[in-house]
């Protein structure tokens, strides 16, 4: 009787692959927070070939900083906040050289993460 390596079990693969995502943020010097942001500028395939891991990485961070200096306990229900974070966030994605076919959904993913997040960055 021929059993199969344990090792080749699949839940075994699954759980390596999380525990090198959950690697990642801390390799990359980023909190969760601020991996969250990278994520979601960074899962763009045209944001990838024009701008290096490295600017990403860095935009991510000035981005959460940005939202969090301006996010305000309410500013998921007040629009004007909303806006003005709108425009910060696209003025920022502009600055780094973000491609501009892709501004409008990275402006909305970062703007939808920051909503997720609104109760941890309101509260520090």
């Amino acid at each position: 009787m021929c059993r199969s390596d344990p090792r080749d079990d699949p839940r075994d693969q699954l759980s390596k692959e999380i525990q090198e995502m959950d690697k990642e943020p801390q390799e990359m010097g980023l909190s969760d927070f601020e991996y969250a942001f990278y994520t979601a500028i960074a899962n763009n395939d045209s944001a990838r070939e024009v701008m290096e891991k490295d600017k990403l990485r860095e935009l991510a961070v000035v981005l959460y900083e940005k939202v969090k200096a301006n996010a305000s306990i309410d500013w998921t229900i007040k629009e004007s906040v909303k806006a003005k974070l709108k425009v910060i966030v696209k003025r920022t994605l502009r600055q780094f050289g973000y491609p501009p076919d892709m501004q409008k959904l990275a402006t909305e993913t970062v703007l939808k993460q920051a909503e997720l997040l609104a109760e941890e960055l309101a509260h520090g």
